[in-house]
């Protein structure tokens, strides 16, 4: 029996061909790995040689899989790809390893922050590192472990997930903004008040017209006032005295705890919606980032 050493081509030439094959462009593959467009040309031909199968149709400038060539691809790809976790896993293990957490920044500003020296004290081998975008981030195609997310589980079918917080929005307002122009006294007061508005480009976000129906009140015009797309600007806007905005619970508590904020009225809009980690279903979690993510979910109860 011949060893697999024979039968199988070189993990060079594989890694050369996954790349020509996913770009279409020997050019662009070897710009991607540092080599020449004749080098790449050279593994690839190697490699059609060894295997005695033609894997690219060569245009002028441009090639295109062969059937052959697609199917080989799909299954050098994924190889690849479990070779490459599984290398990350086991180089983070060797090293302590981090942990990344990808999350909104008003996630990491008024939840992750208010607890970093906690997670410090009780996880001190883990460097978390807190990754946040203005939108959802695919943390399976990013190979980023963990992720807070909002919404509700059964639009996930790729994770598996914790919840973290259930979603309650409520106006807050500013210590400042209250000393100089008061809280209303009815929810119907509220648009005679400064309002700001959250206009968030890519997650879904409660409106203040949604939280108005929510309370069973029909104003006219709730729209007018400041329009900020970043929710930690929101709150920024609403400490420094700029008005009154509405506030997601679980974000808001320690802010509120502090005197930072207050409540400007008693209703509470509540969603059926919930915040969560997620994680992957289909890559199995280092054992750092499974502290984290207990950390994480022992927190959310902690605080309910």
């Amino acid at each position: 029996m011949r060893s697999l050493r024979h039968l199988l081509p070189s993990a060079g030439s594989l890694i050369v061909f996954e790349a020509a094959g996913r770009l279409s462009s020997f050019t662009a593959a070897g710009r991607e790995l540092g080599m020449t467009q004749a080098a790449v040309s050279y593994a690839i031909r190697g490699l059609e040689e060894q295997l005695g199968a033609k894997l690219f149709q060569r245009r002028h400038r441009q090639v295109s899989l062969t059937e052959a060539g697609d199917r080989f691809h799909a299954d050098v790809s994924l190889g690849l790809s479990h070779i490459r976790r599984s290398a990350e896993d086991l180089r983070q293990q060797a090293t302590g390893g981090h942990v990344t957490l990808a999350a909104s920044t008003a996630f990491a500003s008024f939840w992750m922050m208010p607890r970093l020296q906690q997670f410090r004290d009780e996880l001190p081998g883990i460097d978390l590192r807190i990754q946040t975008a203005d939108r959802d981030l695919d943390i399976i195609a990013e190979d980023i472990p963990l992720g807070v997310r909002g919404g509700e589980p059964r639009e996930w079918p790729d994770y598996h997930s914790l919840p973290l917080a259930d979603e309650e929005i409520f106006p807050v307002a500013g210590a400042s903004y209250v000393a100089r122009f008061g809280l209303p006294e009815t929810v119907e007061d509220l648009p005679s008040h400064r309002l700001i508005h959250l206009e968030e480009p890519f997650r879904d976000a409660a409106s203040w017209d949604e939280w108005f129906q929510s309370a069973g009140v029909k104003i006219a015009d709730a729209g007018r006032g400041l329009r900020i797309n970043d929710y930690a600007l929101v709150i920024q806007a609403v400490m420094e005295g700029q008005g009154i905005a509405l506030g997601w619970g679980h974000l808001a508590e320690r802010l509120l705890a502090s005197g930072l904020l207050v409540r400007a009225t008693g209703h509470t809009m509540t969603t059926g919606k919930g915040f969560h980690i997620i994680w992957s279903r289909n890559r199995e979690l280092s054992d750092n980032a499974r502290k984290v993510r207990d950390w994480l979910a022992a927190q959310a109860r902690g605080s309910h």
